[in-house]
């Protein structure tokens, strides 16, 4: 694969379940090395979109391309780079851990057992206990070991922490998948489609916010974060409404405002200085509130 192509490539995604469209003209790249944000909340149309980038299900209109192949006709080839971690995982009931891990590292050509020992351990994980005894959290953490272990160039994670509990889910992001990319920097991506965003602040490198089906908003994190800022500015006195028409108002108490902006920071803090105040500060948002203020924007302009 020439380096300039990108991992991921989708242009016009349209796919329809009878009259309902749960994915209406997706487009996107993902590099190489990337960790890839796909944010929206349940239902709009993200698990969908996964499955037909792995061609579990056929678009209805739309060109997608992994590693710059269609992977509806280069099946193989695709699946053989990829790992994926669904948001339902499943395995066969009567084997156990060390059965089923057995069992999927014999589909693949590359399979890093000290990994598995590393995450076996990490995650606690009894290697002969019966998959059907598993919890939820526990079968989602074998799942993870599944998908690391064979080291895929494109990792597609559906909900990763979806049944984790807190502590493991913050050993999960920040160990797992951290490190999982600096064993390859420049050649590990993940695609991680997820509606607790806050978790991933600080490893996604560029996101989609995706809403009933739409795409609202694809940004660099670097850059989400320089256009979507919060105002923080305290006054002499309570102001009237009138001051504070056409301004996004976060939070009012008293003296003191927040105001939410998106790209127009400087025109923003202009106008509040021209109201006299004691203190203004700026911070930019977080990941999950750029999320919020984007769906919150998207439903005021419908």
């Amino acid at each position: 694969m020439n380096t300039d192509t990108p991992v991921i490539r989708i242009r016009g995604l349209v796919r329809r379940f009878g009259r309902t469209e749960a994915v209406n003209g997706l487009d996107l790249d993902v590099a190489a090395g990337r960790c890839y944000g796909f944010f929206g909340r349940n239902g709009a149309g993200k698990t969908t979109t996964i499955k037909c980038l792995l061609n579990l299900l056929r678009p209805s209109q739309g060109e997608i391309a992994v590693f710059g192949l269609d992977p509806a006709q280069h099946e193989v080839a695709v699946k053989s780079r990829v790992a994926y971690v669904p948001d339902q995982v499943a395995f066969y009931p009567w084997m156990t851990v060390r059965e089923t891990l057995d069992y999927v590292a014999s589909f693949r050509t590359r399979w890093n057992g000290a990994v598995e020992q590393e995450l076996v351990e990490r995650f606690q994980i009894d290697p002969g206990m019966r998959t059907s005894h598993l919890s939820r959290g526990q079968r989602t953490q074998l799942a993870l070991v599944a998908a690391l272990c064979p080291e895929p160039e494109l990792l597609v994670l559906d909900e990763p922490t979806s049944g984790l509990d807190p502590i493991v889910r913050r050993e999960f992001i920040r160990t797992v998948i951290g490190a999982y990319q600096e064993g390859d920097p420049d050649r590990r991506t993940v695609f991680v489609s997820t509606h607790l965003i806050a978790e991933f602040e600080g490893l996604i490198d560029e996101f989609t916010i995706l809403d009933r089906g739409r795409q609202v908003v694809t940004l660099a994190a670097d850059t989400a974060r320089d256009r979507y800022k919060r105002i923080h500015a305290r006054f002499p006195g309570e102001l009237p409404e009138s001051a504070l028409a056409g301004l996004r108002v976060l939070r009012r108490e008293g003296r003191e405002l927040e105001v939410g902006v998106n790209g127009d920071a400087a025109r923003v803090i202009e106008r509040l200085r021209s109201l006299s105040p004691e203190a203004i500060e700026t911070e930019p948002l977080s990941l999950e509130e750029i999320f919020v203020a984007s769906l919150q924007a998207g439903e005021g302009a419908a």
